[in-house]
């Protein structure tokens, strides 16, 4: 997958264990396949963000397992149950994967879609203020 890539954030993805490597790798390719506008950036001083019209997503490795931060105000449907915390959250919810978990790219994917269609209808502030 050819994208823009920010070398911030392969040098975080290069600095961790080989498994969270493929896994951050996997989750960075959904998410700029869910749009080629999505763009990395770096925030809190080294986590990667990927944005589009506000925050789609964030990776963050813990020692065991690989947090995906979807910051979509719990609006986004979870049909496929891939959400592992951050349930009552209001800003984002949490896609915890551990060392030989499956990444489940459909589920993920359409969540990547969704949060970025709210985004562009003026975010899920904004959506969830109108409900």
């Amino acid at each position: 997958m050819d994208y823009s890539k920010d070398a911030r954030v392969d040098h975080y993805i290069g600095s961790l264990p080989v498994w969270q490597q493929a896994v951050c790798q996997q989750v960075r390719d959904l998410v700029h396949a869910a749009d080629p506008e999505v763009a990395e950036v770096i925030k809190r001083s080294e986590q990667p963000y990927f944005v589009l019209d506000g925050n789609i997503c964030a990776l963050l490795a813990a020692k065991d397992h690989v947090n995906v931060f979807l910051y979509d105000g719990g609006i986004v449907p979870d049909p496929q149950n891939i959400i592992t915390a951050g349930h009552d959250n209001k800003t984002a919810r949490t896609v915890a994967f551990r060392e030989g978990q499956a990444v489940d790219e459909q589920a993920l994917g359409e969540m990547f879609k969704a949060i970025i269609a709210n985004n562009r209808a003026g975010g899920w502030r904004k959506i969830k203020g109108s409900r």
